[in-house]
């Protein structure tokens, strides 16, 4: 992952102990992380982020027994109080921390996907918040404990945690329930648990930068982030999108949210940089490893592509001038007017000298808009999600000045032009917009046909009148 990125707007170095573990963790202050998560286990004996990162400190340091008792204790609470959203992240890591170990964790992986996934009788959707953690303000371990004396006292603090984990079996309550978790509780068991394999694990300081706005996914191997869709386990993460000068935060993002799926979908550029409010940890999931999953399991890139729309519709209403030209509550029967385009790479939108034949708003990708002429080919503009193309030939009524290309897999939303009267008469004010947008770009683009052509006229001066 990449480092470096200015603090952003609204990110603020997160002080909660689970913050300050994951920031030991990360600097690999192991010890001072232990002391902290068994204190947070001696507080809360059900903690799974308490129990997973005892497990995670012991193992890094070589105890590997204490490490497994850690890790199947916070497999075992974490679904039983899935309640809490980052509870499935927190099974998922725990069991993923028992891979090398002998251990059987085919029963873990059943139980998990079928506690999480779609079907599931917990599966409720929540209309109050759920109780915050016991274990809210923990002060660590003495730091005179160390060596043989800390692993003995979290020994002592993990057998206990076993025999209230024991007791809790041989009495059980109702279980709790789990609000839905996106594309995770929309994925049967068999399926969820095949994901599952797939994942990995990964820490984050605040400011850190997840992903990188531009970023290609082909430009590398994935370490970076090009390559990968996230699971926030715990933490809070800012997206955002940069226009010219202008920085616009598309959404805060929490714990069990997803993102970096699309471009794993589209194949496009990341249209927006994901920065670290707070430090934060995370399930990963390889490019290759989603490809091979949806391979295997069609129901994966079935649910994958469904959950890409709705998120594509919702990054849209942000980001598209159009679509704010219009009350917030008249922006989903405004997009049903809309017909979905699904365009491959080189595929035109729009052919130099055609008259409109409707309007476009993309929704994933991008596009190249450009001129050809007696001197060539220029190019005018690159564009990408939110932006709209095909508005001067539609709305200054001559054909277009321009072609439109697209140059990754794009998927737009078009009105055709015989539609486009009757939605001007009911919304006006995107009239407005779009004759505004219509005149600046017709504008910028005769601009630079004029200058492509000083260019060209001055290619054929005798170099010796240059000076």
């Amino acid at each position: 992952m990449k480092t470096g990125h200015p603090a952003s707007p609204g990110c603020v170095l997160g002080d909660s102990h689970i913050d300050q573990i994951i920031t030991l963790a990360y600097e690999g202050e192991l010890d001072a992380a232990l002391r902290l998560a068994a204190a947070t286990v001696e507080a809360d004996p059900t903690s799974p982020a308490g129990l997973y990162f005892c497990g995670f400190a012991l193992d890094r340091k070589g105890h590997r027994s204490a490490a497994r008792e850690a890790f199947e204790l916070c497999v075992k609470r974490a679904i039983g109080a899935g309640h809490l959203v980052s509870s499935f992240g927190f099974a998922v890591a725990a069991r993923l921390g028992l891979w090398f170990y002998e251990v059987d964790t085919n029963p873990m992986l059943d139980a998990i996907a079928a506690a999480f996934g779609k079907g599931s009788p917990r599966l409720q959707v929540r209309t109050v918040p759920p109780a915050l953690p016991v274990a809210s303000n923990v002060e660590p371990l003495p730091s005179t404990l160390t060596d043989d004396a800390l692993i003995q006292r979290v020994n002592d603090i993990l057998r206990v945690a076993r025999e209230v984990s024991d007791s809790m079996d041989q009495a059980p309550d109702e279980p709790s329930p789990i609000h839905p978790i996106p594309f995770i509780s929309d994925l049967p068991p068999a399926s969820l648990r095949h994901l599952i394999e797939g994942f990995d694990t990964a820490l984050t300081l605040n400011n850190q930068v997840v992903i990188r706005e531009g970023d290609e996914s082909d430009e590398s191997d994935g370490s970076d982030g090009s390559d990968q869709a996230y699971f926030v386990v715990h933490g809070d993460f800012e997206a955002s999108r940069t226009a010219g000068s202008e920085r616009t935060v598309l959404a805060r993002l929490g714990a069990g949210a997803l993102f970096g799926e699309m471009a794993l979908l589209s194949r496009a550029p990341r249209v927006a940089s994901v920065v670290a409010c707070r430090p934060s940890f995370l399930l990963a999931v390889q490019r290759d490893g989603m490809d091979s999953l949806a391979d295997f399991e069609p129901v994966i890139g079935a649910a994958l592509a469904s959950h890409c729309g709705r998120r594509m519709v919702q990054n849209l209403v942000r980001t598209s001038p159009i679509l704010r030209a219009v009350r917030a509550d008249e922006r989903p029967a405004l997009i049903e007017r809309f017909v979905r385009r699904v365009y491959k790479p080189l595929d035109s939108l729009i052919e130099q000298g055609d008259s409109s034949a409707g309007l476009h708003i993309l929704v994933s990708g991008s596009v190249h808009v450009g001129r050809e002429d007696e001197h060539g080919y220029t190019k005018i503009a690159t564009l990408g999600p939110g932006d709209c193309v095909g508005e001067i030939s539609l709305v200054l009524r001559k054909p277009a000045n321009a072609s439109v290309q697209a140059r990754f897999p794009t998927v737009t939303f078009h009105l055709p032009s015989e539609d486009f009267q009757s939605l001007i008469d009911e919304y006006p004010a995107i009239l407005n917009v779009l004759r505004n947008l219509a005149n600046d770009r017709d504008a910028e683009t005769e601009f630079i046909i004029a200058q492509d052509e000083i260019i060209v006229d001055a290619s054929d001066i005798d170099d010796t009148f240059l000076v």
